[in-house]
């Protein structure tokens, strides 16, 4: 029998209603004559409200303790969605990333999975029952209880559909697909039918949330299609697969990100910051990485909601390296597409339209599938909407 994966966002399963549409849909899917897995995120804010319990506690809680606390989010939605199932006459069962045979890496609060063993998951499928998997999460070699990062669910959902050989890994939200910018910031933004895996992959690491980085690159690497729809229902979709049809150098959509911290140092002091940067665990921002400006310097960009303690980064640079600038309140806007930059044409139309609202680009990160400028994080929202008007609507 077919296996279809489905994912749940947190706002589809906000509250007891919506988990109970949520169980009208996988019975439905069921009733369809396939066999089901279903991954679901914490209920709405629940992510948010441990973490903020969590600094209530601690200003600095060891991410070994975050990941305890945080998995209990999806354990709640997981077993609510399995009582929803079986109320409505539909055997269902839930586990654990763990139970689930989820293996990552040992790198707590942003784990990588590197093996999938779907063993109890394909017993209770054999069995009829719908199998309800806690996203987000898994256990790793060393035996403990990992998390995934932000969007981590969306990983979970694609890498149990390629374990599974499902026919298909379907991601339900509050929107209704992928659009060429966030709704929210630019009303113009339109719906995209089908977009490249390569390019929903550089949307993702640019800041757009509708799905998970590397959830994409597992799509890929499997030759998986994600369809991307709302959970309210409707037929409108996207769906995220291999060559999808774009002329080279058009550009596809804008994405953007805040929160973001600029490092400017010399270039003699390289070799002391990355192992700094190393035994704090700080992250490069995706795509925007260490770009040299010259013989002697050389800007590196870092993400807040990645670092996991800020304070004690900016006091070992003041102690070890003072030479090493620290600049807040960064954001960036970005533009993707295949072939991009194949030419000047779209970096320089880019600059020209930012010039244009007075906004000073503090520097460019490219690569064949995107444009990345770094701006005043306040300038952002009005970045998006003028790079949207004069590179997505234009063409």
């Amino acid at each position: 029998m077919a296996i279809v994966v489905q994912k749940y966002g947190g706002s589809s399963v906000a509250d007891v209603e919506r988990i109970g549409i949520v169980a009208d849909r996988v019975a439905a899917t069921k009733a369809s004559g396939r066999d089901v897995v279903v991954v679901v995120s914490a209920m709405g804010d629940t992510t948010d409200e441990l973490l903020a319990l969590a600094r209530r506690v601690s200003p600095n809680p060891s991410r070994r303790e975050l990941d305890m606390l945080l998995t209990a989010g999806e354990r709640i939605a997981m077993a609510l969605l399995s009582m929803a199932l079986q109320e409505r006459g539909v055997p269902a069962v839930s586990f654990t990333g763990s139970q689930s045979g989820i293996m990552t890496n040992d790198a707590h609060t942003n784990a990588r999975i590197v093996e999938v063993r779907p063993f109890r998951v394909q017993d209770e499928l054999a069995r009829g029952k719908v199998v309800i998997v806690a996203g987000y999460q898994g256990v790793s070699y060393k035996r403990e209880v990992t998390t995934l990062g932000r969007g981590g669910s969306d990983t979970t959902a694609v890498a149990l559909a390629a374990a599974l050989g499902a026919e298909g890994c379907e991601i339900y939200s509050d929107v209704a697909g992928v659009y060429s910018a966030d709704p929210r910031v630019v009303p113009e933004a339109q719906r995209l039918a089908e977009i490249s895996y390569e390019e929903m992959q550089e949307l993702a690491e640019a800041g757009a949330r509708v799905l998970n980085a590397q959830a994409v690159e597992f799509a890929k690497a499997r030759n998986i299609a994600i369809y991307a729809r709302a959970t309210a229902g409707g037929d409108e979709e996207t769906v995220v697969r291999r060559h999808a049809p774009r002329a080279p150098g058009c550009v596809v959509g804008i994405a953007s990100e805040t929160g973001l911290v600029l490092l400017c140092l010399a270039r003699g002091d390289l070799g002391e910051l990355v192992p700094l940067l190393e035994r704090l665990d700080a992250r490069p921002a995706c795509g925007k990485q260490l770009r040299f400006e010259g013989p002697l310097g050389a800007s590196l960009v870092l993400s807040l909601e990645d670092l996991h303690d800020f304070e004690a980064l900016r006091a070992d640079l003041r102690a070890h390296l003072p030479g090493v600038s620290v600049v807040e309140g960064i954001g960036a806007v970005s533009a993707i597409g295949a072939g991009i930059n194949a030419s000047f044409h779209n970096v320089r139309k880019a600059i020209r339209l930012l010039d244009e609202l007075e906004t000073p680009v503090l520097g460019v990160a490219t690569s064949s599938f995107r444009i990345s400028l770094l701006i005043e994080e306040a300038k952002v929202p009005d970045a998006v909407r003028r790079l949207h008007r004069g590179l997505v609507e234009t063409t």
